[in-house]
């Protein structure tokens, strides 16, 4: 039934120059939701991501992690010192909805498919630029790579226990939260564009999206004397938050408690030291690390499921801490149907993920795999007369 559902944006044609994982991931989005995705690339091994491996897993000659952000795209092989290549990719995006590209600064204008060039070919596309460190300023020539731009943009000090040193997240959140950012910016131009017919430029880069990451503990930094943030020495899940936030080791497995008064805790699992604190509020962040041993403690006396049994029925939020193993044998993964079998002519299966949205109830499943570089070059330039 979900292979059958109108999606939004359905005969919008996207036309992705980006490469690795900002763009991509944004381009990824748009495909989800019923947009046609050709993706441009090199004949000469196409997106440098298809050989980013995170394993050495490869499938089809790919890596998984290309096979993951470029499923059900269309690749159309173009040679960019090519001229006749480049008239034929600007006869394309005169009739794109949409551009999506982040090379480095600078790079686009040499190629002459900046926005006002591509304007003057299409005046009501929706250009999407990502860059590393914006337009502008002493970053912009830097490497826009994720984890360059995690270390100037501060998150990594709200990560781990304090006296690690900074601490890089695990995943490349500034790719991805860059390409969610831009998206978001294309179907604002394209709401525009259905109300007015005028294109625009929207952009982001990795550091305004990991500044936006950021938003609620910055404001209250720069509204707080500009104080400095202090993690918790001992099981800090968050720089900001009191006892008993953390995640802590039960007899068997871990779990994590929330925002929960020490009162509360003290009573329901029974922890006669927490008593000095129990009616001290101010206590719970100034004597944070303390409290949180104290607690650390006394859960390791008892399983996971056991303080689950007393503590979820108080309405404590707390939950065992899972694994991948673990979360997809669980009914509540397996519910939400959220994995997907692609597949391509060449015998390439991949077990991926699929859309993190659903419309009208369902989620749209795809069943064709990443392409191989130039797979649509043919079947492209006969339908656009390129």
């Amino acid at each position: 039934m979900n292979n059958v559902v109108e999606m939004p944006l359905e005969g919008l044609l996207v036309v992705d120059m980006s490469q690795f994982l900002s763009g991509p991931y944004c381009s990824l989005r748009l495909q989800d939701l019923g947009a046609r995705v050709i993706k441009v690339e090199r004949p000469d091994g196409g997106d440098l991501s298809r050989r980013l491996y995170l394993s050495d897993t490869e499938i089809g000659g790919d890596s998984t992690i290309f096979h993951a952000i470029n499923r059900g795209k269309q690749s159309l092989a173009i040679d960019m010192k090519n001229e006749a290549d480049m008239a034929a990719l600007r006869k394309l995006l005169a009739r794109a909805d949409v551009m999506i590209q982040n090379f480095r600064p600078g790079v686009i204008e040499r190629l002459g498919l900046d926005y006002e060039s591509v304007k003057a070919i299409n005046p009501s596309i929706v250009y999407a630029s990502i860059s590393g460190y914006g337009e502008e300023g002493p970053w912009v020539k830097r490497p826009g790579q994720d984890l360059l731009a995690q270390a100037r943009s501060g998150v990594m000090w709200l990560n781990g226990d304090e006296g690690q040193g900074p601490v890089p997240f695990g995943l490349a959140v500034g790719d991805m939260l860059a390409g969610a950012a831009i998206c978001q910016g294309i179907l604002a131009a394209l709401v525009r564009k259905g109300i007015s017919g005028k294109g625009s430029h929207v952009e982001t880069s990795l550091l305004e999206a990991l500044v936006d990451f950021q938003f609620e503990v910055l404001t209250t930094y720069l509204n707080d004397g500009r104080r400095m943030p202090k993690r918790s020495e001992f099981r800090s899940a968050h720089a900001y938050l009191s006892a008993p936030y953390g995640v802590y080791k039960a007899a068997d497995a871990y779990i994590a408690i929330a925002m929960t008064p020490i009162s509360r805790l003290q009573d329901l699992m029974d922890i006669g030291d927490l008593a000095p604190y129990r009616d001290d509020p101010s206590s719970w962040f100034g004597e944070r690390d303390t409290i949180k041993r104290i607690i650390a403690d006394k859960v390791a006396t008892k399983s996971v499921d056991e303080w689950l049994s007393i503590l979820e029925p108080a309405d404590i939020w707390c939950a065992r801490v899972l694994n991948w193993e673990e979360l997809m044998a669980h009914d509540g993964f397996k519910v939400m149907d959220i994995l997907q079998t692609v597949e391509r002519e060449d015998n390439v299966s991949i077990l991926t993920t699929s859309s993190p949205i659903r419309v009208n109830g369902a989620r749209p499943h795809g069943n064709r795999a990443a392409p191989l570089v130039g797979e649509h070059s043919d079947l492209i330039r006969s339908e656009f007369g390129l």
